[in-house]
């Protein structure tokens, strides 16, 4: 293994993708936050949105609705291979992470069970009765790992409302689980958690676009690192 590569610096990020869910039920909206193991290699104790790499079964998993097609141009915009069939598996992938992560199944429940699912985490979730809806999620941003970590992710932040939530399955946040603890909170104390910069930042865009409604043509920040410098450039 070259140097560069041991380093992280050759390392090639992998696609990911997070789940924002926001209850905007109370005065204020609140977000989902799960605290990240303390022996996990990759921060540590920290909280985080639920979210993860996308695997080849998001691609075949059924789903109800389509994504917006605004969000679905906005997540095709500088990718090597734009097609529905990305951005739709970001968007099952994200919701497929939260599943696994918190139990939380967001989709429809009245469905009955997607027929034939990929094995795995997409057949529990299909045990829950859940078909996973995609029209609800909306892009908010895009972040790409620096070089020189010994993990990178090309990570897309998604965002749903909390009443996208069909069922809840009970013992997936434990002490030994790759979340310890949940956290609803509200959003103008979510910085007051132990975050990465990322989260820091995304929540700030979260509250950005709040304040404008959520209009689905609005451009999305993308995060990235160039040279050693860092940049904010938009979608």
């Amino acid at each position: 293994m070259s140097s560069s590569a041991g380093s992280g610096r050759g390392l090639r990020p992998r696609d990911a993708a997070t789940l924002i869910i926001v209850d905007s039920e109370g005065s204020e909206p609140k977000v989902l936050m799960g605290r990240r193991h303390d022996g996990h290699a990759f921060m540590p104790g920290k909280f985080v949105f639920p979210g993860g790499r996308v695997e080849p079964e998001d691609r075949r998993m059924a789903a109800a609705g389509a994504l917006d097609p605004f969000v679905e141009e906005k997540l095709n915009l500088r990718v090597p291979r734009p097609s529905p069939a990305f951005a739709r598996a970001i968007a099952l992938a994200a919701i497929r992470e939260t599943f696994e992560e918190t139990g939380l199944a967001v989709g429809v429940g009245d469905w009955g069970a997607p027929e034939d699912p990929p094995p795995g985490a997409w057949a529990r979730f299909a045990e829950a009765g859940v078909y996973p809806a995609l029209d609800a999620i909306d892009f908010l941003a895009r972040a790409i790992t620096p070089p020189g970590r010994t993990r990178r992710f090309d990570a897309r932040f998604l965002v749903v409302d909390a009443g996208a939530v069909a069922r809840r399955v009970e013992g997936v946040v434990h002490p030994e689980a790759e979340l310890v603890e949940l956290v609803w909170t509200p959003l103008a104390q979510a910085r007051d958690l132990d975050l990465p910069q990322i989260t820091r930042l995304a929540l700030d865009d979260l509250t950005a676009a709040l304040e404008t409604g959520l209009d689905r043509r609005r451009p999305r920040p993308f995060y990235r690192e160039l040279r050693g410098k860092r940049l904010r450039e938009e979608l």
